[in-house]
């Protein structure tokens, strides 16, 4: 351990995503995990909620009821409040304690009372999943001062750690009641930053214009970012995982964060040798025959696989760009056919039943719609869907390729592929993430961790992070960063479109640069190398508790 970390007794970190895949926060904290649990042992204890039932377990939760001296049946908690120990069946395998929260919501309005008095904290104009967030945080909170209390470990070596605002009303909480712990906040995208590209304004032009609390009115997001600013302005240490996200936090929060602590990557994840080569075939394999069953036509086993990946947010990550710029790459003359794929979760009702049989009797009987793997249950209204439909409609995709839409999380389970989407990434060419919004950039790491080029833009906490001390562009780092502001769009479009045609008809020994510079942008984004800022963030919250503690 290092010396400047040596007076932590408990370093606890939690968010909603613990244990509970939802997007890039548990990508985050699970990589993160092996080199925290190296440096601080069974000393770091995550907090996740438990929304999980023996009918639908967590499957990444190892129950072990006797650990942390069997705190699950002896830890002294509010009534309605219980939780289950275990580890994080991630790599470091970290102790984690899940908590089940309901018995927090009693007494809900209480709290947001004394955030209000305290903290003006506004929960007046709450709604949605408002009251959720902050009973899990409150909670969170509760079980960090009672843990430190059972293995009596004094207030003044407790260093909590809080993610997004769904956690901030745990912070604000503890700061009262504990107030010997040190807080860290981190904000990985401003709940209002995201909002304002949501609604489909202008981030960027307009940027040193917008005032956030003015903002919020207009969007209805007073609540969440009132509790937000609240606690990225109180905690002992405010972070934020990017450059272009720190300025954002300047801008919209009144406040620049005092430490940047980029995002890394965990190698564990990643195979390599033979099982990397046989989960290409395998990946390849299963992604062809699921399009040849699509679309009735077979395909070519050198077919250029393409895919774009994340959250359902159609401007924001970049689908609208990516769909246009395969219509457009459609249009370049290839004798090699390309398979283009959206993996990216959505409203799914089933599985597409014709897809189905095609796939159990081995027919190429078109399917309807064509490019989707699931039925949804918002067919007409969903962004992609509407997109996809419209462009096949108007015979944009020519006969060399197809766009396939595969709206679900890749678990292994998902009755279609049935294939992580670790063991999915093998199988790629290449990957495009067109980013307008997006304050770092798991989905272009996790890429080139797997030797995968990748596009992204340069609004992206990666992407910009590869322009400031890389140099860009397939050859040398297997990454290419594009440009992406408020008026590039068609030119967004035709530059990615020029890369993936270009990238499409690479040699064998361009392709092979191409993949090693990938894997060694993936080496220098180890969090061996990026879990220093953390060390910072530690220091710089234990420093400035001590200052405000000893006014006490």
């Amino acid at each position: 351990m290092r010396k400047t970390l040596g007076n932590i007794g408990l370093l606890f970190e939690t968010s909603w995503e613990v244990c509970n895949k939802i997007g890039g926060i548990y990508t985050v904290l699970s990589t993160k995990a092996k080199v925290l649990k190296d440096q601080f042992g069974d000393n770091l204890v995550f907090i996740g909620p438990d929304v999980w039932t023996s009918d639908n377990p967590s499957p990444y939760f190892v129950e072990k009821k006797t650990l942390l001296k069997s705190a699950a049946t002896k830890l002294k908690l509010p009534e309605g409040l219980s939780i289950r120990v275990g580890r994080w069946d991630v790599p470091g395998s970290p102790l984690v304690v899940l908590v089940k929260f309901d018995g927090v919501y009693p007494g809900l309005d209480g709290i947001f009372g004394e955030m209000w008095e305290h903290y003006k904290v506004d929960s007046l104009h709450s709604y949605g999943d408002y009251a959720e967030g902050c009973a899990f945080a409150v909670a969170s909170a509760m079980v960090m001062k009672a843990l430190a209390e059972h293995l009596k470990v004094p207030s003044t070596r407790v260093v909590a750690h809080f993610n997004e605002w769904t956690t901030g009303m745990g912070l604000l909480w503890l700061k009262l009641h504990f107030p010997g712990a040190a807080t860290l906040f981190t904000t990985h995208a401003t709940s209002i930053g995201r909002s304002i590209c949501g609604n489909g304004k202008n981030l960027y032009a307009y940027f040193k214009g917008y005032n956030g609390d003015q903002m919020a009115r207009e969007l209805n997001m007073e609540s969440k970012h009132s509790l937000e600013k609240a606690a990225a302005h109180q905690a002992d240490c405010f972070t934020a995982v990017s450059e272009i996200t720190a300025r954002e936090c300047e801008q919209l929060l009144d406040i620049r964060p005092q430490v940047v602590t980029p995002n890394g990557f965990e190698p564990g994840f990643v195979c390599g040798g033979s099982k990397y080569a046989r989960l290409r075939r395998e990946s390849r394999s299963s992604l062809l025959e699921i399009a040849s069953a699509m679309s009735g036509k077979k395909y070519s086993d050198d077919t250029f696989i393409v895919a774009t990946s994340g959250r359902n947010e159609y401007r924001n990550k970049g689908l609208d760009i990516y769909l246009d710029s395969m219509a457009a790459l459609s249009a370049e003359d290839s004798a090699r056919d390309t398979l283009a794929l959206v993996l990216v979760p959505a409203w799914v009702k089933e599985p597409s039943g014709e897809l189905l049989i095609d796939l159990q009797d081995g027919g190429t009987l078109p399917v309807n719609p064509r490019f989707l793997t699931h039925r949804l249950n918002n067919e007409d209204s969903d962004s992609v869907a509407v997109r996809l439909r419209s462009l096949y409609a108007e015979g944009k995709f020519e006969k060399n390729m197809d766009v396939i839409y595969i709206p679900c999380y890749l678990d292994g389970g998902d009755g279609i592929v049935n294939i992580s989407y670790y063991d999915l990434l093998p199988g790629l060419d290449m990957t495009v993430f067109a980013s307008y919004y997006e304050p770092w950039g798991y989905t272009p790491l996790e890429s080139v961790a797997f030797s995968v080029p990748t596009v992204t833009t340069d609004k992206s906490g990666f992407g910009q992070w590869v322009l400031s001390g890389l140099t860009p562009g397939l050859a040398t780092s297997g990454v290419e960063v594009v440009e992406r502001n408020d008026d590039s769009y068609d030119r967004t479009v035709s530059n990615i479109a020029s890369i993936l045609s270009a990238y499409r008809n690479a040699s064998a020994a361009e392709v092979r640069a191409a993949r090693k510079g990938a894997a060694a942008t993936a080496e220098k984004a180890d969090w061996k190398y990026f879990v220093a800022h953390y060390d910072r963030a530690f220091e710089v919250a234990q420093t400035r508790r001590d200052k405000r503690y000893k006014k006490k």
